[in-house]
């Protein structure tokens, strides 16, 4: 036989053996083929999925995250041995640390919210998880909704000191008026800027206040007008006057008329007025039933119902400089607990200690023609 015959015949058989997992030998060489029972090792493909973490909120699997807030802070991570490759919220790509953490702030819907976390390795495995969120809207009082929606304005004059010789001074006004100021910032919902306090006041002085209400405050807003100096009745003319510090006694150039304030109580869009005046001012300004009643059931109806109430230390043609209605006013305002009060409520309070502490009686009601419907000012403790 030929040496190249002897080789050909050997590879035959040698490709025969290999099936069978035999050992051929030759003279020249040895062969030894694995055969099918034998095992083989080979890599076993990566189907592990990453693991999900919610940091923050708390989480449990197996209820759902309640919560007030409109939005939540999302914190987690997720981990794999092969490296996190990317994140999803929500379908949205989150920012990842080298670590798997992930952070993001989520805007709620009221009811349930479905977050929908996707974690995907390196390896393209994937795993979901899902958090319920459900979110209820905290419920307003009626005064988050005031607060929200409107603002306290007051307009605050004292006058005691008088250019004219031929009109007398007086003592209390300044302090009272100053005391008014301090318990109405202090104690209620009136914010300092927005509270116009004016001492010894001349005419032009309430004039331009009023002119300054009357561009800034607006049809949700409420707005309080205190007055305590000299006013005047004149019984023949039916006509009521309050006397600003440059007032003189023998002209009326610089009184300031009721019914210049009626037309910027007109002027004045606002949700309720509320007038206190601790001077002669009649009863020209109500309307002429008689104003006061039960005490309101509802605070939050007499608020939803536009108002102009106003309270005065009585109708006398001179007011003593010592006011126990205004003491008495500052005082119940000082002490008073409850969240609400109405101006009826606060009148009804003091009303009979200043008729047996003096001699005014006290009037209370709506101003007649500046678009009252029967609601009520509203004081609300901050």
């Amino acid at each position: 036989m030929k040496p190249g015959s002897y080789l050909v015949i050997v590879l035959l058989v040698g490709f025969y053996l290999q099936l069978q997992g035999q050992v051929i030998s030759s003279e020249k060489s040895t062969l030894r083929l694995k055969s099918d029972h034998e095992e083989v090792k080979k890599a076993e493909p990566d189907r592990k999925i990453p693991d999900i973490h919610i940091i923050t909120p708390a989480f449990d699997n197996d209820s759902a995250i309640n919560t007030h807030e409109a939005s939540l802070n999302l914190i987690g991570q997720a981990i794999d041995e092969s490296g996190i490759k990317s994140i999803l919220v929500n379908a949205a790509l989150m920012e990842t640390s080298e670590i798997g953490v992930f952070s993001t702030t989520l805007t709620l819907e009221s009811g349930t919210n479905i977050i929908q976390i996707i974690a995907i390795d390196n390896h393209d495995n994937y795993a979901e998880k899902e958090v319920l969120v459900n979110y209820e809207p905290p419920k307003l009082s009626l005064a988050d909704k005031i607060n929200k929606e409107a603002s306290y304005y007051a307009l605050i004059i004292g006058i005691e000191h008088y250019n004219d010789p031929n009109i007398t001074d007086l003592d209390n006004p300044v302090r009272d008026a100053k005391e008014l100021y301090q318990v109405l910032q202090a104690k209620y919902t009136f914010r300092k800027d927005n509270i116009i306090l004016i001492n010894d006041a001349a005419h032009d002085d309430i004039i331009n206040a009023l002119d300054a209400l009357s561009r800034k405050v607006t049809p949700n807003d409420n707005l309080l007008i205190f007055y305590a100096g000299h006013g005047w009745w004149d019984q023949e003319s039916n006509v009521g006057y309050w006397l600003p510090a440059d007032a003189t006694k023998d002209s009326k150039t610089k009184w300031f008329r009721n019914s210049t304030l009626v037309d910027y109580l007109k002027e004045i869009d606002c949700k309720h007025t509320l007038l206190i005046t601790d001077a002669c001012f009649a009863g020209a300004i109500f309307k002429t039933r008689s104003a006061f009643g039960d005490a309101p059931k509802a605070i939050e109806k007499l608020y939803e119902l536009p108002s102009r109430k106003a309270m005065t230390s009585g109708t006398l043609t001179e007011v003593p400089d010592k006011s126990a209605f205004v003491d008495y006013l500052i005082d119940r305002l000082s002490e008073n607990s409850e969240k609400y009060l109405s101006a009826e409520q606060l009148f009804s309070s003091f009303r009979i200690a200043v008729i047996n502490n003096s001699d005014v009686v006290p009037q209370f009601g709506e101003i007649r023609g500046v678009g009252d419907e029967g609601g009520d000012f509203i004081f609300i403790l901050k």
